[in-house]
């Protein structure tokens, strides 16, 4: 069934409007019609189960049924802090990135970054594919794509969370499994380098702010590979891809 976002201040009792892009794309790419069933999302981890009352342009008015818990939101709340790398590379991550069950993208100026993310514009086309992975994905929530932040921020924000790893083609010891097997945690964060890497001085820096330093196994990966696979296998290991 088609999953479609609105916003919950549209959503009045037995009734929701879905308007804007949404119900453009109802009306004219799917070309639904009234009385046919669909699923909405608040945005907030619930889906409503609706049925199409009246279809216009730029307006679907629906009838809603059953309320419940979205079932594809994890356990755990997972923030990539991703070195900025050049474009699209991070048009990719987002999309995938959402599609696993991220939670929050966080652009990181990095000291070996060759690419910049200055313009407003471009953290919000990124915040709309995070939404069209989004609703394509069924995720009960869109993931969050900030406006890019320092190094020394992203260990600040990771500073919040209950868990935070780097992974380093330096660590050969630490694997992910060994470090998060067994472990419960409601966030993680994970430190991605560009395409050239983090310095040794911010991997140190990160260690010696609690960042858990684990490799991903003998091959180096590239930086639009490297958090998938991270994120993929923190899923895995806390028990959210059963």
């Amino acid at each position: 069934m088609a999953n479609f976002f609105v916003n919950k201040s549209d959503i009045d009792g037995p009734a929701a409007r879905i308007a804007g892009e949404e119900a453009g794309h109802i009306s004219r790419v799917l070309r639904m019609r009234a009385g046919e069933e669909l699923t909405l999302c608040d945005g907030e981890g619930t889906f409503y189960d609706a049925v199409i009352t009246d279809i216009g342009r730029d307006e679907v008015l629906t009838k809603i049924g059953r309320a419940y818990p979205a079932p594809t939101e994890p356990g755990v709340s997972i923030t990539l802090f991703q070195g900025i790398p050049k474009n699209p590379k991070l048009e990719f991550i987002v999309q995938k990135a959402t599609e696993l069950g991220v939670t929050r993208i966080v652009p990181v100026n990095t000291a070996r970054i060759v690419a910049r993310l200055e313009k407003e514009s471009k953290v919000q086309r990124l915040q709309k594919i995070a939404a069209e992975a989004a609703r394509q994905s069924r995720r009960g929530i869109i993931p969050q794509v900030c406006a890019p932040v320092s190094f020394d921020k992203a260990l600040e924000l990771a500073g919040e969370l209950d868990l935070s790893i780097i992974p380093y083609e330096e660590e050969a010891g630490l694997s992910a499994k060994a470090f998060l097997r067994g472990k419960s945690a409601e966030t993680l964060g994970i430190f991605i380098g560009p395409e050239g890497g983090f310095e040794p001085s911010e991997a140190e820096l990160a260690a010696n702010r609690g960042v858990v330093p684990i490799t991903l196994g003998p091959r180096i990966l590239r930086t639009e590979t490297a958090g998938l696979v991270a994120a993929a296998l923190a899923l895995y290991e806390l028990g959210e891809m059963e």
